[in-house]
């Protein structure tokens, strides 16, 4: 069916300027809070309209700027599950998703579904987080939506019920032929790099209400594109880049780098995730890299600053030695479990630890 977005809509010194398409998997909306990534959600669904531009879902014009059209929301077949879920407050939850379904019985037939029998006569501010979702879920689905816009749904709850609702959502994503129309579009909002990848297969990368990159999401990780892109999917280490005549230098770590990619681009921009990061810790691997540090490329000498323990990981903050202007970029994370730092740390100096940013693993950003 496919879902088409080309949207412009300006909100004081904000500007909302939006273009993508979705063709039957689910999309993901990465990007930090106030980025636009609400208010996209709120022009398909039709409860904002932008100044300019065409939303279309398979054959159906839902807005259209030139030709004014502007269907209302219950005409759009649109299913909008809000952050704060939006259910009546003075209705019961059996009104709350009558709405939806249109009908009692079908609305029975969905609150059995959603494990919320016995909640029938309770109002909202009765019911638990995880008892609002599943109402919002069933009021939403039981109207069969051609789109499916989930807008952050899990960040007013815990870490247990959250895992809980995910596992929910994941089934009625991959089932959904059989609660929603089976060529249904899905576009997942989130800040969260993790949610979006579990839950996502496409994802769209927004900074200051645009779409700045947009990959499947495997691509993603692996090779972002710009410097938004690179920090909103977890890279810790980045440097800017300037130009020389054997290629480029990481001006905040004070050394050269090569990469797989170095040569064939113009790049403003090189990162390394933590994990990807080696740390010399024998004999051969300090031989190894001498030969690139006397080349003063791609290995940095590093005195250790902090260990900083996290629930199942260890993150080590290292310095750069000898550098003449220390940045906000020059700190450099390493992460590895506790029982490897163990080992590493029986077999350096910590106050002159050798990194090694292997070549495959360098992200090269143009922007």
């Amino acid at each position: 069916m496919g879902l088409v977005v080309d949207i412009k809509k300006k909100l004081g010194d904000f500007t909302l300027e939006v273009q993508f398409e979705t063709r039957g998997n689910v999309m993901g909306l990465l990007g930090a809070s106030g980025c636009g990534k609400s208010m996209t959600l709120k022009c398909i669904a039709g409860v904002e309209k932008p100044d300019e531009g065409r939303i279309v879902l398979g054959d159906k014009v839902l807005f259209d700027s030139e030709k004014g059209i502007n269907l209302p929301p219950q005409k759009r077949k649109v299913g909008y599950l809000f952050q704060d879920y939006a259910l009546f407050p003075n209705m019961t939850v059996l009104q709350n998703v009558k709405c939806g379904a249109g009908t009692i019985e079908k609305a029975k037939k969905y609150i059995k579904k959603y494990a919320l029998e016995g909640t029938e006569n309770l109002y909202p501010d009765q019911l638990s987080g995880g008892q609002k979702q599943r109402v919002a879920l069933a009021r939403m689905l039981s109207s069969e939506p051609r789109v499916l816009l989930l807008d952050e749904p899990f960040t007013a709850l815990d870490n247990f019920l959250k895992s809980r609702m995910e596992r929910q959502l994941m089934e009625i994503i991959e089932d959904k032929d059989k609660d929603i129309n089976a060529h249904a579009e899905v576009i997942f909002v989130s800040h969260d790099r993790n949610e979006v990848y579990r839950l996502t297969h496409t994802i769209a990368v927004m900074e200051e209400g645009k779409v700045v990159d947009i990959s499947e999401k495997h691509d993603l990780f692996r090779t972002p594109k710009t410097l938004a892109s690179t920090l909103l999917t977890g890279c810790k280490n980045i440097s800017r880049l300037a130009e020389d005549d054997k290629g480029y230098k990481a001006i905040d770590w004070g050394i050269g780098l090569k990469g797989e990619k170095y040569n064939k681009e113009k790049y403003l921009y090189a990162g390394i995730r933590a994990h990807d990061l080696r740390i010399a810790k024998t004999k051969d691997n300090l031989e190894y890299a001498k030969r690139d540090l006397d080349n003063n490329e791609n290995v940095i000498s590093c005195e250790l600053v902090r260990e900083v323990e996290d629930t199942f990981s260890v993150v080590i903050q290292l310095m750069p030695q000898n550098l003449e202007n220390k940045t906000e970029y020059s700190l450099i994370t390493y992460e590895t479990s506790p029982a490897e730092w163990e080992r590493i740390k029986n077999n350096i100096d910590t106050q002159n630890i050798t990194v090694i940013i292997p070549e495959d693993s360098v992200i090269w950003m143009k922007e």
